[in-house]
């Protein structure tokens, strides 16, 4: 009975750990948005979203909008929303660049061997939907500024529902949006 308390001792010390390392990564305007009164009053339609000034920002926010453009600009807003968390909860997540542009583009370079398949195909990136285009660009500084994450349950990958990739048989599934399967990665803890 002592051995499997000790036991549990270590994994929950082991995720408290994880849990501040997570929260020491969070950038303080995000921690700030999320204990905000009346943070999270907004609606995730294309009829919301599209009666929100435009905006434009800084490079973040540029990677942000062109991940949400050419991952998810045939979503709804709701999936759009959803693929911008992954994006922010890897942010997040120590496990990975704590950047947006870190994140998008960790692993470009190498044909088909990147995170976000459109930094990666060989295919030049053209914004050829300059509407759909300024959408993505909202949802992107309103996850920026700190919408809540509610949607996916933490998810830090996706898939379309036309692949089956093999990290989807052990990763457990968080939330289908669209054409979207949506993941967390698996807590590692240590063995003894």
């Amino acid at each position: 009975m002592l051995a499997g308390q000790a036991h549990a001792e270590s994994t929950a010390a082991e995720l408290i750990g994880q849990e501040k390392r997570a929260l020491q990564n969070m950038k303080e305007d995000r921690l700030a948005s999320l204990l905000k009164p009346g943070a999270g009053k907004f609606a995730y339609s294309r009829q919301w979203v599209d009666a929100q000034k435009a905006v434009k920002g800084d490079a973040e926010w540029r990677c942000l909008s062109e991940a949400l453009y050419f991952e998810a600009r045939g979503e709804s807003v709701k999936g759009q929303f959803a693929v911008g968390e992954v994006i922010l909860n890897r942010v997040d997540n120590p496990n990975y660049p704590n950047t947006v542009c870190g994140v998008i583009n960790q692993g470009t370079g190498r044909k088909y061997a990147c995170q976000f398949t459109y930094t990666c195909d060989g295919h030049k990136e053209v914004i050829g939907e300059p509407r759909a285009f300024e959408r993505v660009g909202k949802i992107a500084k309103l996850l920026i500024s700190g919408a809540p994450r509610q949607l996916t349950d933490g998810a830090t990958h996706y898939h379309t529902r036309a692949v089956n990739p093999r990290w989807a048989r052990i990763f457990p599934r968080t939330a289908t949006i669209g054409v979207h399967h949506f993941y967390r990665q698996p807590t590692r803890l240590s063995q003894n």
